[in-house]
C-alpha cells in the first residue's frame, strides 16, 4: 500500500458543459477506495440527496454535502448569499484541515460552481491546492475553469455536451441517471 501512496499528489480537473463530471469523480473515488485509499468526497452547491452518496458511504468513502439554502444562488437575496458564502468558505477551509489527518484522495465536486457564483474565492482555492499535503490527490469538478486554475492542475478533462435530452426534448433530470 505504501507504494500506491508514494505515487499520489496530482490534481485533476473535470470541467465543461457536458454530463459526467460528477460521475467521473465518483468513479475515481470508488476506484481509489477499492485500492484501500482513504477518500473524502465533498460537494458544493448540491443538496446532499443524490443517490450515489449513500452508496459511497457504504464503501467507506467519507462524504460531506448539503448547503444552508435550498435556493440556487441567483435566487438568493444578499443576506442568503452572504450566509452561503460564509458556509462554503468555512467548508473549504475545514476540508483542507481534515485532509491532513491522512486522506489520500479529496474530491471537490462542483467547487467551480461555487467559485463562479462567488461562494468560494478562486484565489483561496488555488492557495489551498498549492499548500496541500504533497501526496494528496485532488479532483475538482465544475464549469468554466480559469486559465490560472487550469495551470495548477496536472490533469484537465473537458466534458463537452454535444447532445442532451434536456435541450432537445425538455427532459428533466432523472433519478438514477442524473442524480
Amino acid at each position: 500500500m505504501k507504494d500506491i501512496r508514494e505515487k499520489l499528489g496530482k490534481i485533476h480537473l473535470y470541467a465543461g458543459d457536458g454530463k459526467g463530471k460528477t460521475t467521473a469523480a465518483v468513479g475515481l473515488a470508488v476506484r481509489a477506495s477499492g485500492n484501500g485509499l482513504k477518500v473524502l468526497f465533498v460537494q458544493f452547491l448540491k443538496s446532499g440527496d443524490s443517490a450515489e452518496l449513500a452508496q459511497m458511504e457504504k464503501l467507506g468513502i467519507s462524504v460531506v454535502s448539503g448547503q444552508p439554502s435550498s435556493k440556487f444562488v441567483f435566487q438568493m437575496n444578499s443576506a442568503e448569499k452572504g450566509e452561503s458564502r460564509d458556509f462554503f468558505e468555512h467548508r473549504l477551509e475545514e476540508i483542507f484541515r481534515q485532509v491532513k489527518a491522512g486522506y489520500d484522495l479529496l474530491v471537490l465536486d462542483e467547487v467551480l460552481g461555487a467559485v463562479s457564483t462567488g461562494m468560494v474565492s478562486e484565489k483561496r482555492l488555488i492557495d489551498l491546492l498549492q499548500s496541500k499535503p504533497p501526496q494528496l490527490e485532488v479532483v475538482i469538478t465544475g464549469r468554466d475553469p480559469s486559465d490560472d486554475l487550469i495551470a495548477h492542475c496536472d490533469y484537465y478533462s473537458e466534458i463537452k455536451m454535444r447532445k442532451h435530452p434536456y435541450v432537445s426534448e425538455g427532459l428533466s433530470a432523472r433519478a438514477g441517471i442524473e442524480y
